[in-house]
């Protein structure tokens, strides 16, 4: 495979094996498949088959369950003769960690197992080995020896399997010799992969999960590489974020991960993982596969990029500049994140951090009011301005110039035509269209910053005079959008045209909406704008809405707030963008803005109340900007899964918690009733605790 997928620049599914789950068909272009985790006891027959009913109802054609030992792995059976004696046939997933015999058991009951190689046979002590090559290959012989049953019990009953790799688990073995890399995850999965193939068994999944989407893309990317490359062919894959949290965060960050990847034609079954109940997981999963829906595809353009508006003619008397660009080949590595290299424009481009660009020309009037949306707030008794840690640098607008003093550190985008009548030339700078900068005299442009748009499409070439002038100037932003149904990709094309000739300008990326709910319009934007930051493009950030949605969104909020969805906490479209914005930066670590929370779903193995705990540590630490706090239920999902964390807070026992800082044991058998304190005592102990 020359790339990694079917095709860069179009929406193209990736053939894989076809594999049945049960009467269920997963892969070879079947529909994208949702599923979820129940988080009840397994052996609670009951409260286990009635979630699973709730989970089912809500659209899940796949519900896993936890089985971590023998007794769990037995009533797995009782569940799913509850569940056939109630009408639902939807397969089962027995989910196994550390126990081959449950696997075993599991396999000869229910549609399908998920072994985690990290944990199935070898064991994680944090422990550096070093192997020989006849050493290495002796421990394969012995993983062989363990794993080869299992492969013949789930060939003999029809039973798939899931041969599922976590970021967080990976063996001594693994690290050891690969270390902490995508690559290693690979690996770890190839592993059983081969012995499966050895065997003739075929009916498998593969996933490659990560809390951080940029590890967890790299990584499926190299799978789908080494598989086409080893067997030239490839196997149905499973997509999720692990430990995603919950919240628009939650949300955000799955729908990077997944849905960059998807972008791309990759993926054939999902499951967000949020710290909530299992079954408010399925209507994100929905949305997330809606977009490769026919009528799905359809996009709008924003004011700032190129949407009609008749107090905005300078916007829309032009014609587009549209790109077509298909690489032969990738100026860049899909595999490892390289920030693109581009010259520095005032606080734009550089090393700096990607600047926020708040849309507000559906504000109405702008007021100091208006601002605190965008994480300004003015005291008008002491006459000055609190700045946010989420406040956007840059505004647009296609108002007059504004009748106060803004706050020192924001700027103000306006459209070129009225810009030449402003009087503050500091604060106010101008966006054109390709053809109005180029035909622009000098007078009628900033001596600082010139935004410069433009609309990567199918139809047209942009020649090389035009981009050269714009990168012999070291005024010019680009502004880069698409009203293309694979905006992305025609975006992504245009960062790879610059590439190739060496254009240095930075870029901001701009991507508007024309959805309907917040879920929706989370997953669009998330999904839009980061794969792009991924893959180490895109130097700011501008969102927006069409006007029909933003109006929808505004009437909405009272009724999203009363049917319990209260992750759904701001009063204007505004500042919901604005907080989707600055969310999309934390989750590809390309600006950190507040506390990250790497938190896992929840399921039968969880020692204590996670999403009343989550809310708990939340409340006391949110304001530890760039501080990463794992809370995570049990050992399966501990000290390995929270490895990108600065702290842990991980479940050893009823009512014990045990606190990590990084990969060490710091506190054991803290009692649950005062173990939020104790967290904090540990953050102040480790001088990363400032007052709210």
């Amino acid at each position: 495979m020359q790339w990694y997928c079917e095709s860069l620049t179009e929406y193209k599914r990736l053939k894989t094996r076809e594999v049945k789950v049960g009467d269920l068909v997963i892969g070879n272009f079947n529909p994208i498949r949702v599923q979820t985790m129940t988080t009840t006891d397994t052996m609670d027959t009951i409260a286990t088959v009635e979630q699973s009913i709730r989970c089912i109802e809500a659209g899940a054609e796949l519900v896993r369950i936890t089985a971590p030992s023998k007794k769990e792995a037995e009533n797995l059976l009782n569940i799913k003769n509850e569940l056939h004696k109630r009408g639902y046939k939807t397969p089962l997933i027995a989910d196994i960690h550390f126990t081959p015999n449950a696997a075993e058991i599991a396999a000869r009951i229910i549609e399908k197992v998920r072994v985690n190689p990290g944990n199935y046979i070898d064991k994680k002590k944090f422990e550096f080995i070093e192997y020989t090559d006849a050493e290495y290959n002796a421990e394969i012989d012995r993983i062989r020896e363990r794993f080869t049953p299992l492969v013949k019990i789930c060939k003999e009953y029809g039973t798939a399997m899931r041969i599922g790799t976590n970021h967080g688990s990976l063996s001594d073995r693994i690290m050891s010799r690969y270390g902490d890399t995508p690559m290693g995850m690979v690996e770890s999965a190839m592993e059983f992969l081969r012995i499966a193939r050895d065997e003739n068994y075929h009916n498998i999944i593969l996933s490659m999960k990560s809390s951080n989407p940029q590890v967890m893309v790299q990584a499926y990317r190299l799978l789908v590489r080494q598989m086409t490359d080893e067997f030239h062919e490839n196997y149905p894959l499973h997509l999720g974020v692990t430990e995603a949290g919950d919240g628009e965060d939650g949300r955000i960050k799955s729908a990077i991960g997944i849905g960059t990847l998807l972008e791309d034609g990759i993926g054939d079954t999902i499951r967000v993982s949020l710290t909530e109940d299992p079954e408010f997981e399925i209507p994100v999963c929905k949305d997330i596969v809606r977009r490769y829906g026919v009528a799905a595809m359809s996009y709008q353009p924003s004011a700032i990029s190129n949407e009609s508006s008749d107090d905005n003619p300078q916007l829309t008397a032009h014609s587009p500049q549209p790109i077509a660009h298909c690489p032969l080949s990738i100026p860049y590595s899909p595999f490892e994140y390289k920030r693109r290299d581009t010259f520095l424009v005032d606080n734009i481009g550089g090393h700096h951090v990607p600047v926020v660009i708040a849309d507000l020309s559906k504000a109405g009037e702008i007021t100091p009011a208006v601002l605190q949306r965008v994480g300004y707030t003015y005291d008008e008794g002491l006459d000055k301005w609190n700045i946010g840690d989420m406040a956007a640098d840059y505004i647009y607008t296609e108002k007059a110039e504004l009748p106060f003093a803004l706050p020192g550190t924001l700027k103000v985008i306006v459209p070129a035509s009225q810009w030449a009548s402003y009087n503050d030339k500091d604060k106010y700078y101008p966006i054109f269209s390709l053809e109005d900068f180029i035909a622009a005299s000098a007078d009628a442009k900033s001596k600082t910053i010139n935004f410069v748009m433009l609309d990567c499409t199918a139809d047209n070439t942009i020649n090389d005079t035009a981009l050269n002038t714009l990168n012999y100037d070291h005024t010019v932003v680009l502004c880069l959008s698409s009203t293309n149904k694979n905006a992305m990709q025609f975006v992504r094309s245009m960062f790879t045209l610059l590439e190739e000739k060496h254009i240095d300008n930075p870029a901001i990326l701009i991507t508007d909406s024309s959805w309907q709910t917040p879920d929706e319009h989370l997953i669009h934007f998330a999904t839009e704008t980061g794969a792009l930051f991924l893959d180490g493009f895109g130097d700011g950030i501008c969102l927006g809405m069409k006007q029909d949605s933003y109006d929808l969104l505004l009437s909405n909020y009272s009724q999203l707030n009363a049917s319990g969805r209260n992750y759904i906490n701001n009063k204007s479209a505004e500042q919901f963008i604005n907080n989707t914005t600055f969310s999309i930066l934390q989750a590809t670590r390309t600006r950190i803005s507040k506390t990250e929370y790497i938190s896992c779903p929840s399921c039968g193995r969880t020692l204590f109340d996670l999403q009343e705990t989550t809310a708990k540590i939340r409340a006391v630490t949110n304001h530890l900007k760039g501080v990463k706090i794992a809370i995570m239920g049990c050992i399966v999902n501990g000290p390995g899964e929270m490895a990108d964390a600065d702290f842990g807070y991980v479940g050893s026992g009823p009512g014990k918690i045990t606190l990590y800082k990084g990969k060490e044991v710091v506190k054991r058998a803290v009692n649950s009733d005062i173990a939020v304190e104790e967290l904090i005592n540990l953050l102040k102990e480790n001088d990363a605790w400032v007052e709210p």
